[in-house]
Parts: structure tokens; C-alpha cells; sequence
């Protein structure tokens, strides 16, 4: 199986300026992803995508492929992601190019390593499903057979559709949300179904205790402490 790595970023960031290139614990935020990807012995090509010139020029430093440059309609606050990887596919089939399915690799989640990203395709394969995300595990707290929604009638009911709630936090079934750290999906299912997900979906762990998704400068705080704190674990 053909896996295509998929690192997109894009010039405009509103929340921290210039964050894609922005140094986080001294190198560039896309080169903690690009590195990770290059390294991986899963991945069979790995390619940025990039309407900006600046961001282009530094992943060629860096040493990862840039086969097209991305139009302008791709990189603005409203562009998805499957927009942007569907793109991508049709850039390398036109390359003559083709992959059985495409591993997405987005820069604000930077602590992932290379070998999660093989496990998680050697999972995805083992699998045999639509796609594989990577997920966190929610609290007990905010698992959704505690969540509550309003009715009609502006009374409470149980999220989950049952009658009654589960009374103690041992019985509850884990619950987990995708991180935004892998996604993997087949070419046919981004392509012909236009999902992410398609119809069946497995998943892998992530590490909580490295994990960050950088959306708000707090987030990078907290990128710079996980940083910190690995380098006074090493010591």
C-alpha cells in the first residue's frame, strides 16, 4: 500500500502571526511535523503544500518535497482540509503519481513522532478500514453518557439517548476525540465519498503527555513547557 504524507500549511494565521515558520523551542513550528514525516518508514513520499513563497522555500530547506505550489483559494481562513489533500492528490496524479491512500500531517500538532506514525499506518493497514485517526481519551467527567442536552420543553436529557444515567465513573465506556495529530484515508474514500472518515474508522492513541494542538498563544505556552520539560527529563 502507496501512503502519501501530507504536510499543508499556509501563510496567514491570525491567531499567532506567521506561526507555521514562527520558532518554537528554537527551530521552525513545520519542523517538528516535516522531520517526523521524513523519518517515518511507513510513509512512501511525503510532500508540503503551500501557497506561500516563504513557507515553500523553508520546506525545501528542510528537505521535504514541494511538487506544486497551492492556489490562493486553498489557504485562506475558510479553506478545509479535504479541500487542500484532494488537491494534493490530483497535483501528483497529474505527476503521474498515485497513492492507495493519503496520511495527513498538520504543523500545529508538532509532538508527534515517527514512530506513531508508523504504528498508526501499520494499525490502518491491519485494520482494513476507511481511515485511522489519532484520538485522546475524554475525561470522565465529560464522557458523553454524563453530557446532557435540552429538550423542548427546556428540560435535560441524556446525550446518549438512554433513559437512564450511568451512575458510577467505573461503568462508563471510554470515550475518546480525534487530536487533529493523524489522519489516514484512503485516495477512493477523499476522492469519491469526499470524507475524511468514509464508513469505517479505526484509531491510535496518542501521547497526552506530549500532546498539543497550537490554535492560541496559550497553546504555544504550552508547547514551549512540554519542550522544557523533556529537555530537564534528558538531563
Amino acid at each position: 500500500m502507496k501512503i502519501l504524507g501530507v504536510i499543508p500549511a499556509r501563510g496567514g494565521s491570525k491567531g499567532i502571526p506567521h506561526k507555521n515558520r514562527k520558532l518554537l523551542g528554537g527551530r521552525p513550528l513545520m519542523q517538528y511535523t516535516i522531520e517526523a514525516a521524513l523519518a517515518s518508514k511507513e510513509i512512501s513520499a511525503v510532500i508540503f503544500s503551500s501557497e506561500d513563497q516563504q513557507l515553500r522555500t523553508l520546506a525545501k530547506e528542510l528537505g521535504v518535497s514541494v511538487p506544486f505550489v497551492r492556489p490562493d483559494h486553498l489557504a485562506t481562513d475558510s479553506s478545509g482540509s479535504l479541500e487542500v489533500v484532494q488537491h494534493a492528490i490530483k497535483e501528483m496524479e497529474k505527476l503521474g503519481e498515485v497513492y492507495d491512500a493519503v496520511c495527513l500531517l498538520q504543523v500545529t500538532t508538532p509532538f508527534r513522532t515517527s514512530e506513531e506514525i508508523d504504528i498508526a499506518i501499520r494499525r490502518f493497514r491491519e485494520a482494513k478500514t476507511d481511515a485511522l485517526i489519532s484520538v485522546q481519551e475524554v475525561p470522565h467527567q465529560y464522557n458523553p453518557h454524563w453530557v446532557f442536552e435540552t429538550t423542548d420543553t427546556d428540560h435535560l436529557k441524556i446525550a446518549t439517548g438512554e433513559k437512564e444515567i450511568i451512575k458510577r465513573r467505573q461503568e462508563l465506556p471510554p470515550a475518546y476525540i480525534r487530536d487533529g495529530g493523524i489522519y489516514i484515508t484512503k485516495t477512493s474514500v477523499l476522492i469519491e465519498k469526499q470524507s475524511f472518515f468514509g464508513d469505517s474508522v479505526s484509531y491510535v492513541h496518542s501521547d497526552k503527555t506530549r500532546y498539543v494542538n497550537i490554535d492560541t498563544m496559550d497553546d504555544w505556552e504550552k508547547a514551549e513547557s512540554i519542550i522544557k520539560e523533556n529537555k530537564q527529563q534528558k538531563v
